[in-house]
Parts: structure tokens; C-alpha cells; sequence
């Protein structure tokens, strides 16, 4: 009998696991002569994984988007591997808006602290990705287009989980420093001095300097004390080293 840890993951699941680790995409839009155009960007997600994207005027690939809002993401899983093309990647189509939504914009700043420099000037602005598709090759034969409507989360059983987000952090990171360095040691072996920049229903982000983690929650989490009981939960599993990145 084939248990619930040897099923393969859909489809849609793999794709949002490659986006929620990713810290950067290749961002493809059009020229206004039509010519494709390709340029590298921070990614953050929305907790239902929508991407957000936090882009200059006065960049061309935002001159692209005023012009024509479709826009390709590639999420590109294969650093490290020996041959490239046996690892994951998704492109991820759809339509890019701007965004006053102030929670996205606090949660693009806490997955890239470094943002907070410039997400204040008057040339910046956040852009919220309305999915439509995406594509994903996990390896080889393993090709799947995915839907937008079957990729995003239904966040509103989890909607408590977005308000608290901040406070959760800030508890972890300044009472808890040691939780969250335990968990990078069990995910990478990595040393000390991480921090926790986000939390949604599905795992929470670390990041120390240029390095970026994903931690895994087993079940969706949809408010403050739930995320609590998993965040716990991860300091027993790192412990017992039962706790894995994927």
C-alpha cells in the first residue's frame, strides 16, 4: 500500500512550493514594439501565492507593464544541481496591477529587508500578479500547465493569519531567536543568526543575509494560535530530526 508520504505532490502544489522558496524570478514583458523583453526582480507572495513585485517607474520592464500588463514569471529551482534541466521550474503567467494594499507591501519588505531602503520613494511602487496559468517542469517528463484558479490558495479561512503576520514575526524573532536558528540547522546545517520574514498557511520564510529557508508546516494554519502550534510543533520535529525542507 502506497502511504500518504509516498504520493507524489500535484501539480499545483509542487508549483506553489518552487514560488514560496524562490526570492527572485525572471520577469519577461513586452517591449511596445512587441519584442519580448526579460529582466531579473524580488518576488514575494501574497498568502494565497499571488507574486508581488516592487518595481521603479523608471525601470523598462515597468515602462512594458503600463503599456501591456501580461507578464511571465520564471521560478527557476535548479541552482546546485549537476544537471540543470532535472530540476523544478514554473513560468507563471498572468496579469500585473498596482497595489496600495499596505499588508503586501509590509510583507515584500519583510522577505527583503533590504527593500525598506527604497520602498518609500515616489518612483517605487507594488505590483500584485493576477495568475492565469502557469507551467511547470519538474524533470524530465514531468510537464504540467496548471491553472490560476487551481495554483492560488482560498485564503479566507486564513484571513486572521495575514493581520497577525507582523506581531508573529516580531515575537519569533526578538523572544524565540534560538527557535528559529534550530530550524535552519535542521533544514541546512546552517549556523546562527537567522531570521523569521514571513508566515502563511502554508510555512513560514527565514533568511540570514543572502541565504533564504522554507519550512514546511504538515497542515494549513490560518490564524495566530495555529501558527503558534506549528512553529512549536517544528522546534520538536527539528529536535527529533523528524523536520525536512520539502
Amino acid at each position: 500500500m502506497t502511504s500518504s508520504a509516498d504520493t507524489p505532490a500535484a501539480p499545483a502544489d509542487l508549483v506553489r512550493r518552487l514560488m514560496r522558496e524562490r526570492p527572485t524570478v525572471a520577469l519577461g514583458t513586452m517591449l511596445p514594439d512587441g519584442a519580448p523583453y526579460v529582466s531579473l526582480a524580488l518576488v514575494a507572495l501574497a498568502h494565497d501565492a499571488s507574486p508581488l513585485l516592487l518595481l521603479s517607474r523608471l525601470a523598462e520592464h515597468t515602462r512594458n507593464l503600463d503599456t501591456d500588463p501580461r507578464i511571465s514569471l520564471l521560478f527557476d529551482g535548479t541552482a546546485g544541481l549537476a544537471s540543470p534541466l532535472t530540476g523544478p521550474r514554473a513560468s507563471v503567467q498572468g496579469i500585473a496591477a498596482r497595489s496600495d494594499d499596505e499588508l503586501l507591501a509590509q510583507r515584500f519588505v519583510q522577505r527583503h529587508p533590504d527593500a525598506a531602503t527604497y520602498a518609500g520613494f515616489a518612483d517605487f511602487g507594488l505590483f500584485r500578479v493576477t495568475v492565469q496559468r502557469a507551467h511547470l517542469v519538474a524533470g524530465f517528463g514531468r510537464i504540467h500547465w496548471v491553472e490560476g484558479a487551481d495554483l492560488l490558495l482560498d485564503t479566507t479561512p486564513h484571513h486572521a493569519l495575514a493581520t497577525a503576520e507582523a506581531g508573529i514575526l516580531r515575537h519569533m524573532n526578538e523572544d524565540h531567536a534560538d527557535a528559529v536558528d534550530l530550524y535552519a540547522a535542521a533544514l541546512s546545517g546552517s549556523g546562527a543568526g537567522w531570521a523569521l520574514t514571513g508566515v502563511d498557511p502554508e510555512g513560514a520564510d527565514l533568511r540570514r543575509g543572502g541565504q533564504v529557508l522554507r519550512l514546511p508546516f504538515p497542515r494549513p494554519v490560518g490564524d495566530a494560535g495555529s501558527a503558534r502550534e506549528a512553529l512549536v510543533d517544528a522546534v520538536r520535529r527539528a529536535r527529533d530530526g523528524t523536520l525536512a525542507a520539502g
